[in-house]
C-alpha cells in the first residue's frame, strides 16, 4: 500500500497518539471546542487494493492516524463506506462468497463506451477508466471483513466507539447496476441526469424470479420499492455487520434531487392537483421501508435545494418526514456549492432543513475528495481556501427554549481520492480550519435571524387553497439575497419563535428578525409586531396579498392593483458604489416566480416616520417595493419591508433557475442587504461593474465576540462595513474609514475575529492587532492604532468583564495612562465604551 505523504508533513501525521492512556496525559488547552458527538470519515473501497487482513488493517491504521487530531475531540467515530451505488444491497442474495460489483472506476459507473476504450475526447460521463490496473475482486464476505477490521482498528486507534455505515445512491454514477438499468428500469422515474437515470423512492417493481436475501422466491409483481429495499437492507446490514444506512443524492425526498422543476412545477405552471398524491407516495415509502427495516439509523444527504424549493417543485413533505418517527437524521449542507459556486443556495438550503430537526443532532459536511470524478475539492475546486468551512460552520439554529445550537456532527466526503490514495496533506491542512470554525461556532444568535416558515410553507403547499407560488418565491429569493451579500446565518422556525422569546426575552435583542410577510391575524403577525413595539428589529419580505390591516397600518401601506413585467426602478440610498458602468435602472418582475405582482402604495405619503427605499413604475402605475418605519412609541423598534423580486427565470433544460443579466437588470434581491441600513447595518460593496459578484459574509456571535467569515468570488471588490456599534475593526487588519464604514479588500476566503467597533472621522487609517500578553495575569491584548477623538466599543470575552483594562499611548508594560470606560449592557450587547480616545489604545484582559 502506497500513501502520498509529503516529508514536511510527516511529523504531523506520525505524532498522532494511538491509545486512551496517551490521550489522558495530554495537557488542557486554552481553546474549548463545543462537543462533537460524531465525526464521519467517508471512503470508497479503492484504498483496499490487497484483500488480506494485514493490508486491510494497514489502510485502516493510516486512516485513523491521519484524522486523530480531529477525532480526539469527538465522542464517536463513523466510517461511511461508498462500496458501490447501493445495488450491492438490491442484489444481495445472502451468499458471502458472491463477488459484488463495486465502484472501481474513475468516471461514470454505467457507461455508453466501455472502460478505457473509445476516442480521447470522450468525457468521464461517457467513458470511465479502471482506477488501477488490476482492481481486486471483492466478495460480500470481503466487505464484511473490511467492516469488522475498520471497527477493530478504529477502536484501538481512537479509543472511541466506531461504527460503519452503508450507502444507497439512486443514480447511475458510481458502479455498474444491472438491477436498476437492466432488470428493473421501471424504478428509475427520475430524469436528473438523463431520462430514467434516478431511482424514485415511491416507484413500484415488476416481478422477477431471482432469489434475493429478502425475497427468496423472487419479487412479486407490483411490490413497492420501499418494501423491497427495506427488507433487503435489513438482511444486508445485519449480515455484513453494518450499523447504519445513508440515503444519498436526495433519495427519499421526492422525484428530482437537483432541479427547480419536478412533479409539481414544470417551469411554466404549478400542477397543484398532483401535490397530495405525491406527498402520500413519499410518506408511504418511509412507512414501508421502516416496516421492513425498523431499527437501523438512517442518515440522509437530502437534495441540493431548500425545503421551500423541494415543496414547490416536488411536494416533498419534509415536516411529515421529520415528525414521522422514522429514526432519521436531517441532511447536512449540500456539497454542490463546490461545483457550481452557489454558496447562497447551500446556506439557504442548510438553514431551511435544520430550522427544525428530528431529534437533537444535525451534521455539517465538508467535501475534501471525490472518489469518482477525478477531483479533490480541497486541493482544486476550493484551491485550499476554507470558505466552505467557515461559512456553513457559522450557521446555527435557535431552539424552542432560545438556545443557540451549532451542528453536533462533522462529516467528510471523502478521505480518499479517485485513485484510492489518502494524501495526508489534506487532513493536515483541513483539520485546523475545522477546529477553528468549531471553536468559533455560534453560542448566541447572529445579527440577522431567519424566521423560517416551515409550517406555513407546508400549509401553503398542502392546504385546500394552495399557494405554492409563494413557497417557490420565498426560498429562491432568499437564496439569491444571500448570494448578493445578505449576511444571514442563524435560523429559527416560526413555531419556535414565541417559545424562545418567552424563555429568553432578550435572546434577539441584538438581532434583526427576518421573516416572510405573515398572514392576517396569524400568531406570527402578532409575535413580530410585539417584537417591534418592544423596541426590536424586524424585516419582512414578500407579497402583501394575505397581509392583515394591522401589519399594513404599521408599514403605512395599502394594496392597489398589482403590476409586473419590465419596470423602471427608483432606488433610494443605494449603499453600493459602481465605478465604471452605472447600476441598471430597470428590473424584471415575473408574476409566476415572484408570487404575483407588486401591489403596495403608501397609505399616508406625508408620514414623517416612513422612509421610502425603492419604488418601481410601469405603464400601469407606480408601486413601493421597499421601505422602513420607526414610530416613537416603538421605543427604538424598526419595521422594514421588501417586496422582493426573484430575479431568476426558468430556462428549459436548466437545473436551477437562471439569473437575469446584472448589467441589464437590477437584481431585486440586493434590496435585502440595502435595507439593513434601516437597522444601522451597512454591508456595502465597491466594484467596477454590476456583474462583479458581491462578497458573501456571515457573522457568528461567539464568546461575546463577532466572528466574520467571508467569500470573495471577485477579490477586486471592496467591502464596506458598519454596525450600530460603529465600524468593525477586524483583528489583524488595517482599514480606512469611509462614510463611517470600515473598508476591507479581502482574499478569496477569510475568517476574522472582531471585538472592537469605532466611531470617528472619515479618512483615517486604523489598525487592530493582537499583541503578546507579556504581563503576568494578562491572557490577551489588542492594540488599536491611529484613533482620533474616537468612541470605542469593546466586546469582552465571556467571563472577563471585570478583567478589562484600557491604556492610551502607554509604553511597555502597558500599565500607565489608564483611561476610564463604562460597562454597558443594552440593545447593542454587553460591551465596554470609551469616548474621545486619540492615539494608540491597548485593551488587556
Amino acid at each position: 500500500m502506497t500513501f502520498i505523504i509529503p516529508l514536511a508533513l510527516w511529523a504531523l501525521s506520525a505524532a498522532a497518539p494511538v491509545s486512551n492512556a496517551q490521550a489522558a496525559r495530554e495537557p488542557l488547552t486554552i481553546v474549548s471546542y463545543p462537543p462533537i458527538r460524531n465525526v464521519t470519515l467517508e471512503m470508497s473501497l479503492k484504498p483496499f487494493k490487497v484483500m488480506d487482513e494485514g493490508a486491510i488493517a494497514a489502510v485502516c491504521d493510516e486512516l485513523f492516524r491521519q484524522w486523530w487530531p480531529l477525532t480526539r475531540h469527538a465522542e464517536q467515530v463513523s466510517v461511511l463506506l461508498w462500496t458501490a451505488d447501493g445495488s450491492e444491497i438490491l442484489d444481495y442474495r445472502g451468499d458471502l462468497d458472491t463477488p459484488l460489483e463495486w465502484g472501481r472506476y474513475i468516471g461514470i459507473g454505467n457507461w455508453t463506451v466501455a472502460p478505457g476504450s473509445g476516442p480521447p475526447e470522450l468525457s468521464l460521463h461517457e467513458r470511465p477508466y479502471l482506477y488501477t490496473e488490476n482492481p481486486p475482486v471483492i466478495t460480500y464476505g470481503g466487505l464484511k471483513r473490511i467492516t469488522a477490521i475498520i471497527k477493530r482498528v478504529g477502536a484501538e486507534q481512537t479509543g472511541k466507539p466506531v461504527r460503519v455505515g452503508a450507502t444507497f445512491d439512486p443514480g447511475p454514477e458510481f458502479a455498474k447496476s444491472s438491477f436498476k438499468f437492466e432488470r428493473h428500469p421501471e424504478v428509475c422515474l427520475g430524469n436528473t441526469i438523463g431520462k430514467g437515470s434516478f431511482v424514485c423512492c415511491y416507484s413500484v417493481l415488476h416481478g422477477d424470479t431471482v432469489a434475493y436475501a429478502g425475497f427468496p422466491e423472487g419479487i412479486p409483481e407490483d411490490t413497492p420499492f420501499g418494501t423491497f429495499f427495506g427488507r433487503q437492507c435489513q438482511h444486508f446490514l445485519t449480515g455484513l455487520g453494518f450499523d447504519y444506512l445513508w440515503f444519498s443524492n436526495g433519495f427519499g425526498f421526492g422525484l428530482e434531487a437537483w432541479g427547480a422543476t419536478g412533479a409539481v412545477f414544470d417551469g411554466e405552471a404549478f400542477h397543484v392537483d398532483e401535490i397530495a398524491a405525491v406527498r402520500d407516495k413519499i410518506l408511504d415509502f418511509w412507512t414501508l421501508f421502516r416496516r421492513e427495516c425498523p431499527e437501523f439509523p438512517i442518515e440522509t444527504r437530502g437534495t441540493n435545494l431548500s425545503t421551500g424549493m423541494d415543496l414547490a417543485s416536488d411536494g416533498v413533505p419534509l415536516r411529515s418526514i421529520y415528525r414521522g418517527g422514522f429514526g432519521m437524521a436531517p441532511p447536512p449542507n449540500s456539497p454542490w456549492a463546490a461545483l457550481d459556486g452557489d454558496f447562497g443556495l447551500e446556506l439557504v438550503g442548510y438553514m431551511s432543513k435544520i430550522a427544525e430537526i428530528p431529534g437533537d443532532r444535525y451534521p455539517f459536511r465538508y467535501y475534501t475528495h471525490d472518489p469518482w470524478w477525478l477531483n479533490s475539492p480541497w486541493l482544486d475546486r476550493y484551491g485550499r481556501e476554507p470558505h466552505d468551512i467557515y461559512l456553513p460552520m457559522s450557521v446555527a439554529r435557535v431552539t424552542a427554549n432560545g438556545e443557540t445550537m451549532p451542528p453536533t456532527d462533522i462529516q467528510f466526503l471523502t478521505i480518499d481520492n479517485s485513485y484510492g490514495e489518502m494524501p495526508v496533506e489534506v487532513p493536515n491542512e483541513v483539520i485546523p480550519h475545522i477546529l477553528r470554525g468549531r471553536a468559533d461556532s455560534p453560542d448566541q444568535p447572529g445579527p440577522l435571524v431567519w424566521v423560517y416558515p416551515l409550517d406555513e410553507y407546508h400549509d401553503m403547499t398542502f392546504g385546500e387553497a394552495p399557494r405554492v407560488d409563494e413557497v417557490l418565491f420565498g426560498d429562491w429569493f432568499m437564496r439569491q439575497a444571500v448570494n448578493t451579500g445578505f449576511p444571514v446565518n442563524t435560523v429559527i422556525t416560526t413555531a419556535n419563535l414565541p417559545g424562545a422569546l418567552a424563555a429568553r426575552p432578550d435572546v434577539f435583542r441584538e438581532s434583526v428578525l427576518v421573516s416572510i410577510v405573515p398572514d392576517a391575524s396569524s400568531g406570527l403577525e402578532s409575535t413580530l409586531l410585539r417584537v417591534v413595539e418592544g423596541g426590536g428589529k424586524v424585516l419582512v419580505y414578500g407579497p402583501l396579498a394575505h397581509a392583515g390591516d394591522t401589519l399594513l397600518a404599521a408599514l403605512n401601506l395599502r394594496r392597489d392593483h398589482p403590476i409586473d413585467g419590465e419596470l423602471r426602478l427608483d432606488l433610494r440610498g443605494d449603499p453600493d458604489l459602481t465605478h465604471r458602468i452605472p447600476v441598471p435602472t430597470q428590473t424584471r418582475h415575473r408574476a409566476l416566480t415572484c408570487a404575483g405582482g407588486v401591489e403596495a402604495v403608501l397609505a399616508d405619503a406625508g408620514d414623517a416616520f416612513t422612509e421610502l427605499r425603492a419604488v418601481v413604475e410601469g405603464d400601469a402605475g407606480r408601486r413601493v417595493i421597499a421601505l422602513s418605519r420607526a414610530l416613537p412609541e416603538w421605543n427604538g423598534g424598526v419595521l422594514a419591508w421588501v417586496r422582493g423580486t426573484n430575479s431568476n427565470h426558468y430556462r428549459p433544460g436548466g437545473r436551477l433557475l437562471a439569473t437575469d443579466a446584472p448589467n441589464e437588470w437590477f437584481a431585486g434581491e440586493h434590496l435585502m442587504r440595502h435595507t439593513l441600513t434601516a437597522f444601522g447595518y451597512t454591508f456595502a460593496v465597491d466594484r467596477r461593474d454590476p456583474d462583479d459578484r458581491a462578497p458573501m459574509v456571515c457573522v457568528a456571535r461567539c464568546r461575546n465576540g463577532f466572528f466574520f467569515s467571508g467569500y470573495h468570488a471577485d477579490t477586486t471588490v471592496t467591502l464596506r462595513l458598519r454596525f450600530p456599534h460603529g465600524a468593525p475593526l477586524l483583528l489583524g487588519c488595517d482599514t480606512i474609514l469611509d462614510g463611517g464604514c470600515a473598508t476591507y479588500s479581502m482574499p478569496r476566503a477569510w475568517h476574522r475575529e472582531c471585538r472592537v467597533f469605532v466611531e470617528q472621522a472619515d479618512g483615517s487609517k486604523l489598525s487592530c492587532l493582537e499583541m503578546l500578553p507579556g504581563h503576568y495575569g494578562v491572557r490577551r491584548r489588542t492594540q488599536i492604532r491611529n484613533l482620533q477623538n474616537a468612541t470605542v466599543r469593546f466586546f469582552p470575552e465571556t467571563g472577563t468583564d471585570d478583567q478589562v483594562t484600557m491604556v492610551v499611548n502607554s509604553p511597555y508594560p502597558y500599565v500607565k495612562n489608564a483611561i476610564e470606560f463604562s460597562r454597558e449592557d443594552g440593545p447593542l450587547g454587553r460591551h465596554c465604551a470609551a469616548h474621545d480616545v486619540s492615539g494608540t489604545l491597548i485593551i488587556s484582559w
